[in-house]
């Protein structure tokens, strides 16, 4: 079994089984017919998944790598903000006439700040500092900036990362390991794009800094399963679980920048079902 499903299942049955209800009360999310879109959330999960042994993709459907890994790359790689530049239309319904989102996202990571060593922004600080002070505990980014949340079309949910470098005991290489933090998620809609998403931008970090993969721990603050998924959310962990893919990246690729979201390739990957289509999106 994929551990990504089995975490995936544990998570969703804590929510249906332990979770508390929003129904009724004043919620900003709503469905496109207008009605309210109400969850059943639980408070502060946490999932870690160990990159060194297993690529964390769901069998129980399927995940679209190449689509994740355009977007972090749209986010980290291009700092971009505007829908046009991506190969997808998962963020159509946040941009304006322009294409923009607003100051969010790519915007955030994009902004330059002066240090003792140079100017950098968020992605390359970070990069900068695995190759060069790698037992920092200040190696992150942010971007959740108050100062601009009025001109984001809407608010960040992954919004911080933090990435920790250990030496293991007999290994010469040291390892990274990030936490992801997300004050929301819709559990069905989102999930595992983030884990994936995350896990390839840690796969490619520590290849062009030259370390080895560890660990993905995701806190969630509000963990959630919207009132029209919690059918879909059921069919779904009733599947059989597959083995994991095996996932590989371009090793060839030492710059960060060089990468594209055909570097990413996963083999033997087989799913427990069919895809669930038309999955609503509270908006």
């Amino acid at each position: 079994m994929s551990k990504a499903d089995e975490i995936f299942i544990s998570m969703c049955k804590d929510i249906m089984e332990n979770g508390t209800s929003t129904e009724g009360e004043k919620v900003r999310p709503h469905w496109p017919d207008g009605t309210s879109a109400y969850t059943i959330k639980k408070f502060g999960v946490v999932n870690r998944y160990d990159l060194s042994k297993e690529f964390p993709i769901m069998t129980l459907r399927k995940t679209a790598l190449k689509s994740a890994t355009d977007e972090i790359l749209w986010i980290y790689q291009q700092k971009s903000n505007n829908i046009n530049d991506l190969h997808s239309h998962i963020w159509d319904e946040w941009a304006d006439e322009t294409g923009s989102i607003g100051k969010a996202y790519g915007y955030q990571i994009a902004q330059k700040s002066i240090y003792k060593e140079g100017e950098f922004d968020q992605i390359d600080r970070v990069i900068y500092d695995l190759k060069n002070n790698p037992f920092s505990r200040r190696i992150m980014t942010n971007t959740y900036m108050f100062s601009d949340l009025h001109e984001m079309n809407l608010y960040p949910c992954a919004y911080s990362v933090t990435y920790n470098v250990t030496q293991k005991k007999g290994e010469d290489r040291l390892t990274l390991n990030a936490v992801l933090n997300q004050r929301s998620q819709d559990v069905l809609a989102a999930n595992n794009w983030n884990v994936v998403q995350y896990a390839v931008l840690v796969h490619m970090l520590a290849q062009v800094c030259d370390m080895n993969v560890g660990e993905l721990v995701h806190v969630i603050a509000d963990a959630h399963i919207y009132d029209r998924h919690i059918p879909l959310v059921k069919e779904l962990i009733k599947r059989t679980p597959l083995p994991a893919p095996k996932f590989t990246l371009n090793p060839d690729i030492k710059d960060f920048y060089k990468f594209t979201r055909n570097d990413v390739s996963l083999e033997n990957y087989e799913v427990a079902g069919e895809q669930l289509k038309d999955i609503p999106i509270a908006i």
